[in-house]
């Protein structure tokens, strides 16, 4: 009874049909905005890679990669606090809202400085160095994206959510077409990544602001609550967000590590070799984070705290389901990239062979995500950071070990063999923790929850 006071009672629709059919509705309006993110980023990586000379292409792919690792230090774990919060105390979060912000411009500034002097340090080499510095404005562009998909996730505005998320893409989509065509340089490219970046703050905070006046409504929580509420100090907001930015982090160094070790153990070409691989990985794993981190994951959170049913439904059904759909999703990428040597031209002969070995960690991945939503909306975030913390270490000792023994090869087998080790640990934590023995729903359990919206019968 205390959660559904919090939020406003658990969602129930008018109609046996409708509670399905909007979740389909807004899972297909996520997953082809991110059909358009995919298609948008791989062409953007090929048309790049054809454009500009290998080891131009693999300082911008390396600076992009660093900037991208660095955006979740930004946001400090901001993004995924909101949906924790709203999803545990309802309209009362608010009081959390302007000192993570205050929290989020102070990350901004420090890296921003952190980049100038990183950029500076690089001055001998001025290309390299003004590739960094107009970058960092990507870095904040995608501090505002992230953010913003919490404000509209909690908001059920999964439209706005899709037309955000692919926007960027195709800006920068259409940036590399002009540089193609006029034959210009990787700086300009930057410049222009960088334009994209600044239109993406605006629109940014375009969105969030009615949400930080308290004038959108709230999806699943109460429709108006004109109280107010002392601010939380920025110390405890720091101190509840950390596990959120350390699994962020963790999180995307299984995307983006690969590449910076590869640009400085092997040099630029090798990371222009692994980049457009890791490209279509990144794209696939958009897969899984569609699902939780953009759509269930605000619901996890509330059906956490009183709804138990649920959790185990998404357990026994989403589990298995996803690594299904990541045998699929693999056989479809290691199968299709077997044409990106010619897609990218001469000195990319070994991306075929990088990208399927990478496809090998793609249901591992698939099913890890949906283990790990569990973890993170049931009250066990910090084992879930301690456990992705282990991930990560594996993955440092195997990309320190393979990628001078093996090249771009050993990364990609760096990369698999951590994704295969942290999936196991996360599966062994739900069935421990968040499911503890419990009976398992059937199907005609899921079906009664999806036509009625209620809790299964026992």
């Amino acid at each position: 009874m205390a959660a559904e006071q919090r939020t406003g009672g658990p969602e129930r629709p008018a109609g046996g049909g409708n509670r399905l059919t909007r979740m389909l509705l807004q899972l297909g309006m996520l997953g082809l905005s991110q059909v358009g993110v995919t298609l948008a980023a791989f062409s953007t990586q090929v048309l790049l890679a054809r454009s500009l000379p290998q080891a131009d292409f693999g300082t911008f792919s390396a600076a992009l990669a660093t900037m991208s690792l660095a955006a979740p230090l930004v946001v400090f774990g901001v993004s995924e606090l909101w949906l924790q919060r709203f999803g545990r105390e309802g309209l009362r979060a608010r009081r959390w809202l302007r000192p993570s912000l205050r929290l989020v411009g102070a990350g901004t500034a420090v890296a921003v400085a952190v980049t100038g002097v990183w950029s500076v340090a690089e001055w001998p080499d001025i290309t390299a160095a003004s590739v960094r510095a107009l970058l960092v404005s990507v870095l904040v562009a995608q501090a505002g994206l992230m953010l913003v998909a919490s404000v509209q996730q909690l908001g059920g505005d999964y439209r706005g959510l899709s037309l955000l998320q692919v926007a960027p893409h195709l800006g920068r989509l259409g940036v590399v077409l002009a540089v193609g065509m006029a034959g210009l340089s990787v700086v300009v490219v930057a410049l222009g990544y960088a334009v994209v970046a600044v239109l993406t703050v605006a629109a940014c905070v375009v969105v969030i602001r009615p949400f930080l006046s308290g004038a959108m409504p709230l999806e699943g929580h109460a429709a108006t609550d004109d109280r107010t509420f002392a601010e939380v100090p920025t110390k405890r907001v720091a101190a509840a967000a950390t596990p959120f930015v350390l699994g962020n982090v963790f999180y995307l160094m299984g995307i983006y590590l690969g590449t910076i070790v590869a640009a400085e153990a092997l040099g630029p070409e090798a990371a222009a070799v692994l980049s457009v691989p890791m490209a279509v990985l990144t794209a696939a794993y958009l897969v899984p984070r569609v699902v939780y981190q953009q759509y269930f994951l605000a619901k996890l959170h509330r059906w956490s705290h009183g709804d138990r049913d649920a959790m185990l439904l998404a357990y026994r059904f989403g589990v298995p389901g996803m690594v299904a759909l990541g045998l699929l999703v693999a056989g479809v990428v290691g199968l299709g990239g077997q044409a990106l040597p010619r897609l990218l031209g001469p000195g990319y002969g070994e991306a075929a062979v990088v990208l399927a070995l990478l496809a090998v960690a793609i249901p591992f991945r698939f099913g890890g995500a949906a283990a790990a939503a569990l973890l993170t909306s049931g009250g066990l975030l910090r084992r879930k950071v301690i456990l992705q913390g282990m991930g990560a270490l594996v993955l440092v000792a195997g990309l320190a070990v393979a990628t001078p023994l093996w090249g771009v090869r050993g990364t990609a087998l760096a990369t698999v063999v951590a994704e295969v080790v942290l999936a196991m640990l996360f599966w062994v934590a739900v069935r421990r923790t968040v499911v503890a023995g419990a009976a398992l729903p059937s199907w005609h359990d899921l079906r009664q929850r999806l036509t009625r919206g209620g809790p299964r019968e026992s």
